[in-house]
């Protein structure tokens, strides 16, 4: 069957210049990919519009990105442990589009299926339904969300094999299978990349169809937040 979508980072990067709509995976850098945010870092890609989880750490997976100045916006539940980010929404340097992260995950889904958007009750009766459509729906009355999408998805799976078969590792799985149904074109970095017919069926989250291109992972190349500066122990 041959390679199928697998490619390299150099042909990934193609699809991702500035002012990109970029959809990624991952929740604080787990399940982000990290070859492709360095592929973007040394591209020196500006003025991208990010849709995710969240804006991760100053020097961890998506949070590299903000930190260096190449996003424009972003669209996310959380910005919390990036304070880059705040400083730069608080500056006037990026803008930040708020949504619970329920509400999100669901836009982002609906974008993937073909659906116009999604009813919420979560905002009614608040500023947030400020210039936005409102159903009733049963006496109950609904916000419209609409749904979103995005030129490109970069997507962190555990395994994948040459059709864009993919299975993520836990919590790496956070938001993937949504970005990668979403985007005109979708991209998974792989850890490991696995011949036809090797990964088990009943543990495919994302089925090929939904995959463009698969890239194989070079790995992390932040320290997570967890990791400590090992400090030698004096000896007599």
């Amino acid at each position: 069957m041959g390679d199928g979508k697998v490619s390299t980072l150099e042909a990934a990067l193609k699809y991702i210049n500035d002012g990109c709509v970029l959809m990624f995976g991952g929740f604080g850098g787990i399940g982000t990919p990290p070859t492709l945010v360095e592929g973007i870092m040394q591209k020196k890609v500006t003025a991208l519009t990010l849709i995710g989880n969240d804006t991760g750490f100053p020097q961890i997976g998506i949070g590299r990105l903000v930190t260096a100045g190449r996003v424009k916006k972003v669209i996310v539940s959380h910005i919390g442990s990036n304070p880059v980010a705040g400083q730069k929404m608080n500056a006037g340097e990026m803008e930040v589009e708020f949504y619970p992260q329920g509400t999100l995950a669901e836009k982002i889904r609906a974008g993937g299926v073909g659906l116009g958007g999604v009813l919420v009750d979560v905002g009614v009766g608040t500023l947030l339904e400020q210039g936005k459509q409102m159903i009733t729906v049963d006496d109950k009355t609904y916000l419209v969300e609409p749904a979103l999408t995005a030129e490109v998805a970069i997507v962190h799976a555990k395994q994948a094999d040459p059709f864009g078969n993919a299975v993520y590792d836990k919590t790496g799985r956070n938001f993937n299978p949504l970005v990668a149904m979403a985007a005109n074109f979708t991209i998974v970095e792989a850890d490991e990349i696995v011949p036809l017919g090797e990964l088990d069926p009943e543990s495919v989250v994302t089925p090929g169809v939904f995959v463009d291109m698969v890239i194989p992972s070079r790995g992390v190349t932040w320290k997570w937040a967890w990791e400590k500066d090992t400090v030698p122990t004096k000896t007599t």
